[in-house]
């Protein structure tokens, strides 16, 4: 039995079918090695990098009525901190001898 193209005339592509995706094969078998060289080599599923990082990752000690308050709100909790550390900086805009940060200008 013959399948129907995946395109017609005008080059449209038609919905693919759970039939078509049956027929799926993986990358490595269908693409040429040249470019299969050239692609991040990744699980299934797993992210990328980030293209440029916006957090670093650091290790503080907060004290433990301020983190049961935090993470009884929930999911998300380190982002409300973060959050509630950026209104403080807002806030504060100097550090102690009164010069904006470099990077931020806070």
């Amino acid at each position: 039995m013959r399948t129907k193209p995946l395109t017609d005339k005008s080059g449209e592509v038609r919905e693919l079918t759970r039939k078509d995706m049956k027929r799926f094969r993986p990358a490595a078998e269908v693409l040429p090695q040249e470019l299969l060289a050239g692609l991040p080599k990744r699980k299934p599923g797993q992210r990328g990098g980030q293209k440029m990082p916006t957090k670093e990752p650091v290790t503080i000690r907060y004290s433990r009525d301020v983190l049961e308050y935090f993470r009884s709100t929930g999911p998300g909790w380190q982002a409300r901190i973060d959050a509630a550390l950026k209104e403080w900086v807002a806030q504060h805009g100097q550090n102690s001898e009164g010069i904006k940060h470099k990077r931020t200008g806070f």
